[in-house]
C-alpha cells in the first residue's frame, strides 16, 4: 500500500490542491463516509470519517453527502492510502441542492382533486345559508297571519308554521357545520401536501473530491474537519481518606471530561479524544492601537434638525456566550465503587495533553452530556481545619494537596467525598505541576469554634477639646479540639482598611500576632495558624481601632 498524496485545506469555496486541473469529464462516484475518529476540545471539535471505495483507472470525483453542516469548510484535509498511485485534486463542500419529491405529479393532481372538494362543500355552505336567509326572511315578512288576506288563523297552523321554520333552519344549520368540518380537514391534507411537493432543504453537506488513479485499486480516505458545535469541560471527584492512627491521610483525584456536543451528526462507535487546546482563541495575540492623552474635544454646534443629531446611534452588537452546560447530578450517595471505571490513555505534550478514551464511545447530537473519566491520582493530603467565625462559626475541614500530574488541571466544578460520604460540591482553581491545591471537605464538628465581644466602644479622642472620634473594638476567639489526634487550625478575620488618609486604623497591642496578612491578596483579611493538641483549648485576641475627624460620619463596609 502507497501512501497517497495529503491534501491542504479548502477555501469557504474551491482550493485546488495539486499543480493540475483534472478535466471535466471526470465521473461522478457515489461516496458512503463513516465517522471513526473524534478529538473535542473546549470550544469545538475535529472529526475524521473513513471513505473505503473500489476505484476505476483515470479520472473520479467522488461525492459525499453525509458530511454535516457545520462542518468549516477551510478545515477540511484529506490523505489515506490505495494500491495504486493516486492523486488527489481539487476538493469542494457546498449544500446540495434542494431535491424535488419524485412524485410530484401525483401531488399536483391529489392537491387539485382536494380544491374541488373543498369547492364543492363551499357550494353547499352557501345554498344551505341561502336556505337559512329565506326562511327566517318568511318568518319576518308574514307577522299579521297565515290567510291569503292576511286573516288570523287557528293556532294549531301558527305553531306548525313555527316547526317548519325551526327545522329549515336548523337543516340549514347542520349542513353548514359539517361542511365546514370537512372543509378544515381537507385544508390540513393540502397542508400536508403542499409541504411535501416543496423543495426540502439539505440537512447535510455535499463533499466533492477529484482523484486521478493510475490503476483500478481499492483505496480508503480520511477526511478530517473542524466542527464548532462540541466541547468539553473538566469535571473532578476528590475523595478523602482522612486516616487513622496508623494511616496517614490521602486523597484521590478523579478526572472526568463532560462531553456536549449539537453538530447535526451521531457519534456512534467512534474512537474520542479530549484535548485541552482552545483553537477558537485565534492563532495569534490582539494587536493593540496606541492610547492618546488629550483634552476632551468641544462638540461642534449642529443645525437643529438634522440628521447626525436626530439619528439614534447603533448599539454595539455584543457575543452572546451560550452555557449550554448543565450541571448533572452524579453518585450524591454513599457509594463504595469497587469495579474498575474504564480511564483514558493520556498523551502528553510540550503545549497540550490529549486524553485517549479506552474503546469505542457513542454520543448523539441530541443526546445531552456525556461525563468520561479521563485520569486519577492519589497522593497524600495535609488535613486543617479553617474558619471564618466573623461570619460562620462552623470549622471546616481542609485538605491540601502538591499537584504531581504532568498535565495542568483545568478550571471545574468538584464533587467532595469524605471517607466515602458525598458532602457537597465546590470549584478547583487551574493548578499547574507542583502547585498547591487546596479544598474544602466540609464541617469538622469536633473542632468548636467561637468568637466573642469583649468591647466595644465609640467616643471622643483629644485632650483639652475634642478633635477626632473613635471606634475600638476588642474580640476573643476559642479553639477547642474535640479530637484524640492534633490538628492544625486557622483561623480568619477582618481588620478594617482605610482609604482617606483622615481615618486613621491601628491594630492594639492586646492582639494575638497574626501569622499571615492580606490572605488571597485581600487587604486587612489576616489569619492565625495554630496546632491545637488532642482536647486542647486555645484563645485568639483581635483589638483594633479606628480614628477620624469629629465634624465625619465615618461607616465600616465590605470592600465592592
Amino acid at each position: 500500500m502507497r501512501t497517497i498524496t495529503n491534501c491542504l485545506a479548502t477555501t469557504s469555496l474551491v482550493l485546488v490542491t495539486t499543480a493540475f486541473a483534472l478535466p471535466s469529464w471526470a465521473a461522478d462516484v457515489d461516496a458512503t463516509s463513516a465517522i471513526d475518529t473524534v478529538t473535542v476540545y473546549p470550544d469545538g471539535a475535529t472529526v475524521t470519517r473513513i471513505i473505503a471505495l473500489d476505484l476505476a483507472a483515470g479520472d473520479s470525483t467522488l461525492v459525499a453527502r453525509d458530511f454535516p453542516l457545520s462542518l468549516d469548510p477551510s478545515s477540511i484535509r484529506v490523505e489515506g492510502e490505495a494500491g495504486a498511485k493516486l492523486t488527489i485534486g481539487t476538493i469542494d463542500a457546498r449544500p446540495p441542492r434542494a431535491a424535488q419529491p419524485v412524485n410530484l405529479p401525483e401531488l399536483d393532481k391529489r392537491i387539485e382533486e382536494l380544491k374541488d372538494q373543498r369547492a364543492d362543500l363551499q357550494g353547499a355552505i352557501d345554498s344551505a345559508a341561502a336556505r337559512r336567509k329565506f326562511a327566517q326572511h318568511f318568518a319576518e315578512a308574514s307577522p299579521a297571519g297565515l290567510g291569503d288576506k292576511g286573516e288570523a288563523r287557528p293556532i294549531t297552523e301558527w305553531r306548525a308554521a313555527f316547526a317548519a321554520v325551526a327545522e329549515e333552519i336548523a337543516t340549514a344549520d347542520t349542513a353548514i357545520r359539517d361542511a365546514t368540518r370537512k372543509q378544515r380537514e381537507i385544508d390540513r391534507q393540502i397542508a400536508q401536501l403542499e409541504t411535501e411537493r416543496s423543495a426540502k432543504p439539505p440537512s447535510k453537506l455535499e463533499v466533492r473530491i477529484d482523484v486521478a488513479s493510475a490503476a483500478a485499486t481499492k483505496a480508503t480516505l480520511r477526511v478530517t474537519y473542524a466542527v464548532r458545535n462540541a466541547r468539553w469541560m473538566p469535571l473532578y471527584d476528590a475523595r478523602l481518606d482522612t486516616g487513622a492512627k496508623d494511616r496517614k491521610p490521602q486523597l484521590e483525584l478523579v478526572r472526568r471530561a463532560e462531553v456536549t456536543q449539537s453538530t447535526g451528526e451521531d457519534w456512534s462507535n467512534v474512537t474520542l479524544g479530549v484535548s485541552t487546546v482552545r483553537i477558537g482563541r485565534g492563532g495569534s495575540a490582539p494587536e493593540l492601537n496606541s492610547l492618546v492623552a488629550q483634552y476632551p474635544q468641544v462638540p461642534k454646534p449642529r443645525v437643529l434638525g438634522s440628521i447626525s443629531e436626530t439619528a439614534t446611534p447603533a448599539a454595539p452588537m455584543q457575543r452572546k456566550v451560550e452555557s449550554a452546560y448543565q450541571s448533572r447530578s452524579r453518585e450524591e450517595v454513599n457509594l463504595d465503587q469497587r469495579a474498575d471505571e474504564q480511564q483514558a490513555v493520556a498523551e502528553i505534550g510540550d503545549f497540550q495533553a490529549t486524553f485517549k478514551i479506552s474503546g469505542r464511545v457513542s454520543l448523539g447530537a441530541a443526546e445531552g452530556a456525556k461525563a468520561l473519566r479521563i485520569a486519577s491520582m492519589t497522593v497524600p493530603a495535609d488535613l486543617m481545619v479553617r474558619a471564618a467565625p466573623v461570619m460562620d462559626p462552623t470549622a471546616f475541614l481542609e485538605a491540601s494537596f502538591k499537584q504531581s500530574d504532568d498535565t495542568t488541571l483545568l478550571p471545574g466544578k468538584v464533587a467532595i467525598y469524605r471517607d466515602g460520604v458525598f458532602v457537597g460540591r465546590g470549584k478547583i482553581s487551574a493548578s499547574a505541576k507542583d502547585d498547591i491545591v487546596r479544598l474544602g471537605f466540609g464541617a469538622d464538628d469536633k473542632v468548636k469554634i467561637e468568637r466573642a465581644v469583649l468591647k466595644r466602644n465609640e467616643g471622643s479622642a483629644g485632650l483639652l477639646v475634642t478633635t477626632s472620634k473613635t471606634d475600638e473594638r476588642s474580640f476573643k476567639t476559642t479553639i477547642r479540639n474535640g479530637h484524640d489526634f492534633p490538628i492544625h487550625v486557622a483561623i480568619e478575620d477582618q481588620l478594617p482598611v482605610s482609604e482617606n488618609e483622615d481615618i486613621l486604623v491601628e491594630m492594639l497591642p492586646s492582639t494575638t500576632p497574626p501569622t499571615a496578612s492580606n490572605i488571597r491578596d485581600k487587604r486587612g483579611v489576616l489569619e492565625w495558624s495554630v496546632d491545637a493538641k488532642p482536647g486542647e483549648v486555645k484563645d485568639i485576641n483581635f483589638a483594633w481601632r479606628v480614628r477620624w475627624p469629629k465634624d465625619k460620619t465615618m461607616v465600616i463596609v465590605p470592600a465592592g
